[in-house]
């Protein structure tokens, strides 16, 4: 169903704005969803128009506007849940060198998983293996898979 972009809707750049009634009544909300998404990715208040009454109009600007608020809340949203999902900890290993080691988890509905993974000071890849969702990251724990040449491994410490 294609719509003229009016004083309720507009749509373009990827998203649909649509004023509706707020659910918590009175007033109204601004919804913003993202093309082929079925729920909406921001509802945020909407001012009342002159009369005290209707919403006031959405125009040009104002959906420039909300695309960017949406687009900010996703990026924000994604940092959290990567933030999240992974902690680091930088070790020196015995030959001395600086190693970045990250405890990465792979979310998935049915079989999430988790990585660790080495990184020198260049940030180029030392190392990666596949490794128990129950692990707890620690300078220890860091510094032990680096210094057993990055082979996991519970003997000495149980750590996972």
């Amino acid at each position: 169903m294609s719509m003229e972009n009016s004083a309720t809707y507009w749509s373009g750049k990827g998203w649909t704005a649509q004023v509706v009634p707020n659910e918590d009544g009175g007033g109204w909300a601004l919804s913003m969803t993202r093309d082929g998404n079925t729920e909406p990715t921001l509802v945020v208040p909407w001012v009342m128009g002159r009369n005290k009454k209707d919403p006031k109009p959405l125009n040009k600007s104002d959906f420039v506007t909300q695309v960017k608020a949406a687009q900010d809340f996703l990026t924000r949203r994604q940092t959290q849940r990567r933030a999240a999902n992974r902690t680091s900890k930088d070790v020196v290993g015995d030959n001395g060198e600086w190693v970045r080691v990250i405890f990465e988890i792979i979310p998935d509905e049915f079989e999430p998983e988790a990585q660790l993974i080495a990184l020198d000071r260049a940030k180029e890849e030392l190392a990666r293996v596949s490794c128990p969702l129950s692990l707890k990251l620690t300078r220890e724990v860091a510094l032990a898979w680096v210094n057993n040449d990055f082979e996991l491994s519970d003997e000495g410490g149980g750590h996972w």
